[in-house]
């Protein structure tokens, strides 16, 4: 078939030349790619295969999260002098993330690094990987991309290359690093993450969920605190929606906001968001039955932000959370009901009644109820509309844990080029369960809790360096606001205002008031911002 007389430039002056030339009036897509990395790249790499299935050396043989293709044309770019457009970026993101991705499961363990939640601690890591890579990453790092083996003993060499004290870091001196690393370490690699998987297989051949229309949203912006909101997702293009966002902040305050988001390889939700003139970033992964779950952090600090869930309107009636979450027991209290069509009665379980409707819609309902009887998680139904588990009755709260239970904070500002990092905290409340001992497998969690918070020294080194004083404040939100950089006078020897302290969460119960405690770490200011650390 002869080629239009468009198509025909499109062949000889490639996709970028073409944008150039004027001759592209719509946006790229993503039918663009191949020929992009055979414009941009291809002068460092090979295609080989037919036109109907090229393959491109080194590229085909990975697969990564949208992040680790960003991060990989962001180290071609500042490394090796790629002169690639924000469109055509754009555009190579979504393309290999969608050809070359992860499935739901394999990604499904590290999707706190995905949604930047940067203050967790990593448990159960193979010990070889943390000895040679997870000095300097995160086991997710490892954990989010998929390679043949090769690929892997060349992602060695990379490092050896481009850092080559990496021999004389702690851990690695002493012994045969090298050797070790491309031989144990690259198989230890290659065996928990390969190229090729069931899961990716099965994946690529799975139906897909449409996330256009209409989501309802739950979720908890610091400083704000709980929300309820309607999402409406309209299609634009391949995988990307524009967003609008109204609803209500716990406290009855109106919530506005408009946004775009990209879908890539079938699930994974990226958004950028302006809520109240606030701008956002929301991370959530979508599955098989119309949900998603995540987080919702502000663009310019991923370290202040909560969590996020959206439930997709099915035209009949949805019950998705109750905020708060917990009803003490033989006390009235206040919640609100959270769905879409909720017509009918309201059921709250066993031995707890409604003693008054305050407002009702089909979408949210604030009413008066008290509790009695048993401990235990309580199943609601407002008509047909059924949420299991949403409503935990207790009668005296058992302990408080303090998430995130270890979190890393650093000094800026005070004329630093380095802004200050934060930390938010929250408050979670547990019963003791039936056994009547908190700390065990059978405590009841009843959600997050209102709580009063304080500062107070780590150890016996902190309280004599006065740490408490000088390394930072914590406001009535929970969020910690570390001390400025720089030499203090104040401090023994000017010392900077780093230091250890413990963060207190105090929740009232009635007459009684029970504590939990968090560990923070203020540290120096950190010069290396990765998009995955």
């Amino acid at each position: 078939m002869a080629l239009s007389n468009n198509n025909s430039k499109r062949a000889v002056l490639g996709t970028g030349a073409l944008a150039l030339a004027g001759l592209v009036s719509m946006p790229l897509q993503a039918a663009d790619a191949e020929q992009i990395i055979r414009d941009r790249c291809l002068a460092c790499h090979t295609e080989s295969g037919d036109s109907a299935a090229p393959t491109f050396s080194r590229i085909s043989e990975q697969r990564k999260t949208p992040e680790g293709w960003q991060m990989t044309l962001n180290r071609m770019i500042h490394l090796r002098d790629l002169e690639i457009s924000a469109e055509e970026k754009r555009v190579l993101i979504k393309y290999l993330s969608d050809k070359q991705g992860l499935a739901p499961s394999e990604a499904a363990p590290y999707r706190y690094l995905l949604e930047q939640d940067t203050n967790l601690v990593e448990a159960g890591a193979d010990q070889h990987l943390v000895e040679t890579c997870a000095r300097c990453h995160s086991e997710a790092r490892s954990g989010l991309q998929r390679r043949a083996k090769d690929e892997w003993k060349m992602l060695v060499d990379f490092h050896m290359a481009q850092f080559p004290g990496i021999e004389l870091h702690a851990g690695s001196r002493d012994r045969p690093w090298y050797q070790i690393a491309t031989t144990q370490t690259v198989d230890t690699l290659f065996e928990k993450y390969p190229l090729v998987t069931e899961e990716w297989n099965n994946w690529k051949k799975a139906d897909k969920a449409d996330v256009m229309g209409r989501w309802r949203v739950t979720g908890y912006i610091p400083e704000k605190g709980e929300f309820d909101a309607w999402m409406s997702a309209a299609k634009t293009g391949d995988g990307r929606y524009d967003l609008t966002l109204e609803g209500h902040y716990a406290d009855g305050t109106v919530l506005s906001g408009t946004g775009k988001a990209t879908v890539y390889t079938g699930y994974e939700w990226r958004a950028s968001v302006t809520i109240d003139d606030v701008k956002m970033r929301q991370v959530m992964a979508l599955d098989a039955n119309g949900q998603m779950e995540g987080r919702m952090f502000l663009a310019t600090e991923r370290e202040i932000g909560g969590a996020l869930n959206a439930v997709k309107d099915q035209g009949m009636g949805q019950l998705v959370a109750v905020q708060p979450s917990y009803l003490r027991s033989g006390e009235s209290a206040e919640l609100t009901l959270i769905g879409a069509g909720l017509k009918g009665d309201i059921d709250l379980g066993e031995g707890v009644t409604v003693e008054k409707i305050v407002a009702r819609s089909d979408d949210r309902i604030t009413l008066v109820a008290k509790a009695t009887g048993a401990e235990g998680p309580r199943t609601i139904k407002v008509g047909k509309a059924i949420n299991n588990a949403a409503l935990n009755v207790y009668s005296t709260l058992a302990r408080v844990d303090v998430t995130p239970a270890n979190a890393v904070t650093r000094i800026g500002g005070a004329g630093s080029e380095m802004e200050k990092v934060r930390a938010t905290y929250r408050a979670v409340g547990y019963s003791a369960g039936a056994d009547g001992k908190p700390g065990t497998e059978d405590d009841l969690r009843l959600g997050y809790m209102p709580a009063s918070w304080s500062i107070l020294p780590a150890d016996e080194v902190a309280e004599h360096d006065k740490d408490h004083l000088y390394a930072g404040q914590i406001n009535a939100a929970g969020i910690f606001v570390p001390g400025d950089a720089g030499p203090n006078p104040e401090r023994k020897m000017s010392a900077n205002n780093v230091g250890r302290l413990k963060v207190v969460a105090t929740v009232n119960d009635g007459a009684s008031k029970v504590d939990g405690e968090g560990s923070m770490l203020v540290a120096v200011p950190d010069f290396v911002r990765r998009v995955l650390d």
